[in-house]
This record gives C-alpha cells, sequence and structure tokens, in this order.
C-alpha cells in the first residue's frame, strides 16, 4: 500500500486556537480602612476578550475588591483602576495608593531592605467604592490568546477598544451597569482615562461620574520637546525651581514653595517664552535678562544655561544640578539622588528615582498575588514591560507625536455635564510636568459653565507622590471627595 502523506490545511480548514482559560481565586478579608474594620472579597481573575465575532483575541488579568454586607451592593460606585506607561501593570496604584493592602515602604532615598511587607491601607479607597485593578494586554498577567499578534492592543485606540471592552463586559457579569463608574489612571494612565470616558460613551453608551487623573499628560505636544516646539521647556522650568529649592541649591531666597513656583510660572509664560518663541529676533539685553533670571531659579550656572541656547533638556538638567557634588537627581521624582560612574556626561545613568522602587514593588506584588490572593500562575508577572508593547501607535492620523485627549476629555464633560474630574500633581516630577497638566487644562477648552467640575492639586512629592505617606494621605483624600461628592478636604 502506497503511504499516504497529509496535506497541510488551508487556513480557512485550520481548527481554531482554543480560547484562553479563564481562572480565578476568590478569597475573603478584612482591613482596616478610614478607621473602621471593612469586610471585602478579593477576586483575581483572567478574562478572555473576543471580537464581535466571538473569537479569542486576549486573556486579561485583573484583582476586583468588593465590600461585603452592604444592603445594595449594585448602588455601591465601582472604580477601574490602571497605571500607564505604556506597559505597566497596575501595581503601583493597587499596592501604593488605592487598594486595600499596600507595600510597607518609608519614603527615602535608598532602597529599603527585604522582606518587603505588605499592611493594610487606611488610605484606600474600599470604604466608599468598590474597585477593578486592570493590567492591560502585555503586563501583568495578560496576554494576547493563542496565534494573536500584540500590536493589535498596543495603541492610543487600540488600547481604549480592549480596555473599553473588558469594562464593558465586567460591568455586565458583576450586575454594575447601575453602580456610579469612576476611573483612576496614572501617568500614561490618565492619557487613557481620558480616552476612555469618551470611548465608554460612545461605544458603549457608558456615562462615568468622575475621572481621576495622577500625574497627568493629555496633550503631548506639552512634554516633547522638538525642533521649533519650546513649550515643554517652558512647562518644565517651575519643575526645574522646585527641585533646585528642594536640594538647597536657590541660597534661601525662597522660603515657600508655592510661592516660588507660582512665581516662576508666570515668569516661564511671560518673558522666557517670549524671547524663546521669537527667537533670533529677542534683543541680546532681553536674553540677558532672562539668562540672569534662569540660573537665579534653576541654580544652573549662567555659562551652561547660555551653552544650551536658554533651553535645558531634562536629561541635562538631573546631570547638571548636582555635578559638584558627583550626584544627579531622578526622573520620576527629583528629590531623590543617584551616583553615577563618574560626573561627566550630559545624561544620567539611571532614574533613582525608580531603581528605588522597583525591586520593593515587584517583590510585593507576586508575594501579595500567590500568597494573599491565591492566584498560582508560573507566567511571569510583568510589572513594567515598556519593551513589550513597544511601538506603540499614537494615532492613524499620521501625527504619531502629539497625542490630543484633552479635546475628548472636554467633549465628554459636554455631554455628561455631572462629570467630575481630579487633576493630581507632584512639584518633583519631571515625567509629567504639574505645570504642563495644569496648562492642559486652561487650554482644552471646556465652558465656563463647567469648571467648577474640575479640580488640581500639588503635592510635595513626585511622579509617584503615594511614595510619600503626608502627600498619600491626602491624595487618598481627594480621591475619596471625587468619589463621594463630598467637599473636598
Amino acid at each position: 500500500m502506497a503511504a499516504v502523506t497529509e496535506q497541510p490545511r488551508s487556513e480557512q480548514d485550520r481548527e481554531p486556537a482554543a480560547p484562553p482559560e479563564e481562572r480565578e481565586s476568590v478569597t475573603e478579608h478584612t482591613a482596616r480602612i478610614g478607621g473602621a474594620e471593612v469586610a471585602y472579597r478579593a477576586v483575581a481573575s483572567t478574562t478572555t476578550l473576543r471580537n464581535d465575532e466571538g473569537d479569542p483575541r486576549a486573556s486579561i488579568f485583573s484583582v476586583a475588591y468588593t465590600r461585603t454586607g452592604v444592603d445594595d451592593p449594585a448602588a455601591r460606585p465601582l472604580t477601574f483602576v490602571f497605571n500607564g506607561g505604556p506597559g505597566s501593570s497596575s501595581t503601583w496604584l493597587h499596592l501604593g495608593l488605592v487598594g486595600p493592602r499596600r507595600i510597607d515602604m518609608p519614603d527615602g532615598p535608598t532602597v529599603a531592605p527585604a522582606p518587603y511587607r505588605v499592611i493594610d491601607n487606611d488610605a484606600s479607597l474600599l470604604d466608599v467604592t468598590d474597585l477593578v485593578f486592570i493590567d492591560p494586554v502585555n503586563t501583568g498577567y495578560s496576554r494576547p490568546a493563542s496565534g494573536q499578534e500584540a500590536k493589535q492592543f498596543h495603541g492610543l485606540r487600540e488600547d481604549l477598544e480592549w480596555v473599553g471592552e473588558f469594562i464593558r463586559l465586567h460591568t455586565s457579569r458583576a450586575g454594575r451597569w447601575a453602580s456610579p463608574k469612576f476611573l483612576v489612571g496614572e501617568s500614561y494612565g490618565t492619557t487613557r482615562a481620558a480616552g476612555l470616558a469618551h470611548h465608554l460613551a460612545e461605544r458603549h453608551g457608558m456615562y462615568v461620574a468622575g475621572v481621576g487623573l495622577i500625574s497627568a499628560v493629555l496633550m503631548f505636544v506639552t512634554n516633547r520637546a522638538d525642533p521649533g516646539n519650546d513649550l515643554p521647556y517652558v512647562l518644565s522650568l517651575p519643575t526645574y525651581a522646585a527641585t533646585a529649592w528642594y536640594h538647597k541649591r536657590l541660597d534661601g531666597r525662597f522660603g515657600d514653595l508655592r510661592a516660588l513656583t507660582d512665581e516662576v510660572e508666570a515668569f516661564a509664560l511671560g518673558d522666557y517664552a517670549s524671547v524663546l518663541l521669537r527667537g533670533s529676533r529677542a534683543s541680546e539685553a532681553e536674553r540677558r535678562s532672562v539668562l540672569d533670571r534662569l540660573a537665579a531659579y534653576t541654580g544652573l550656572p549662567p555659562a551652561f544655561l547660555e551653552a544650551c541656547d536658554l533651553r535645558v533638556a531634562p536629561a541635562r538638567f538631573y546631570k547638571e544640578l548636582l555635578r559638584s557634588e558627583r550626584r544627579t537627581t531622578g526622573r520620576l521624582d527629583t528629590r531623590f539622588t543617584g551616583i553615577d560612574s563618574d560626573a561627566a556626561g550630559e545624561a544620567p545613568q539611571y532614574d533613582p528615582s525608580y531603581t528605588i522602587i522597583q525591586a520593593p514593588y515587584t517583590a510585593a506584588v507576586n508575594a501579595y498575588l500567590r500568597g494573599e490572593l491565591g492566584f498560582e500562575s508560573d507566567r511571569l508577572y510583568e510589572v513594567l514591560n515598556g519593551a513589550g508593547v513597544r511601538p506603540w501607535n499614537y494615532g492613524d492620523d499620521g501625527n504619531n507625536h502629539y497625542v490630543d485627549v484633552a479635546s475628548m476629555l472636554r467633549t465628554t464633560m459636554s455631554w455628561n455635564r455631572g462629570l467630575r474630574v481630579l487633576l493630581a500633581s507632584g512639584y518633583y516630577d519631571m515625567a509629567t510636568p504639574f505645570a504642563a497638566a495644569e496648562w492642559t487644562l486652561d487650554h482644552m477648552g471646556l465652558d465656563p459653565s463647567l469648571n467648577g467640575n474640575v479640580r488640581t492639586t500639588r503635592y510635595e512629592a513626585g511622579h509617584m507622590m503615594y511614595v510619600h505617606p503626608p502627600s498619600r494621605d491626602r491624595l487618598a483624600g481627594e480621591l475619596r471627595a471625587l468619589v463621594t461628592g463630598a467637599a473636598a478636604p
């Protein structure tokens, strides 16, 4: 008998890949929150997302906390929380600020020694709202389904579509369509939150009651310095001044941080911006006046500022401010200092404000998910996976650089005039400078009748201001007021 040769199947004849198995671990807990014992249920789970034809596209990992023992669970607010990156899991807000348990880590310039404990988080929002922490595709335990390309999830519009689909599906499965819903995001998570508020309303008819924007970037033109775009230099200057003040580079000339930054902001938006925008048309006297004040506000040598053509890129600032001490400053939090191999060069070798928190949070989230929440997996939990989500598609209009979701937020607030927004910024954050975030809201074109729906706050900390205990407690109070509609603390 002749041998039978099996012919390769065509794409149409192949068996479809099996959908990812949905898993969950349900545990019961109590924690001391807001000065009282709060009983709650934690569900760590994976959810399969499908396209309109029902084909599996991705498995999303999330942790949902629901307060137990309440009369009408469906009437409680429901808050969806995520970080940014792009490429970050929700670890930071989960175990740093919002969740019922947080990492016990002191605010300081050096890494705390292991072990890293997780303790009750008295500042958690679980007493006033149920919580869902979302890890987008290729972060945490979330992954594309078998045979699916990751790039379909890695872009501004793609991310809104699939995170929005998770929110819709979770809301339906949990029976929470009637609940007031909130979005809280950090960093690129604020880009996602502003866009999601619009996407959920437009695509699913789901209005959110409030949006918390922590360390926000809504208009990327404010933080991407390109030839011809001087705006980032202008809007970074108040953070440079705050940093120089913190590191005592201003010779005690300014006693109050808010007064200093207000003064510098007025200069930045006035004379400084005028000279930069006019370029070679500015007179030598005008340039000299601006140069002298830049030196006074930043603590940087006039010769260095002149060599930079009055435009100091962030990496140069991190390296230059403390060069005489052979130290660098952080990016996420400029209070923190690093030690490079030498004092030369134009950029630091690493960001000390990230390296100091990376290991404690990574260890804590892995131990917490496996231990307290009972979710076992041999898969790598991707705390921050920037390389795994790039290239990120910022838009299909050819303008991949200057994303603008502030206009989406403005439109949504015009549709849903009860929508409340909290903007929280750190004085020492150079990733998303506070002046840039506030300038964005000032230029989003919001109707004056809605100005009262927006509240801005500043904290004497950096990008992750919750690593500073006083800022963590104050920010938690502001978020609680956002959810409850109470007067701000």
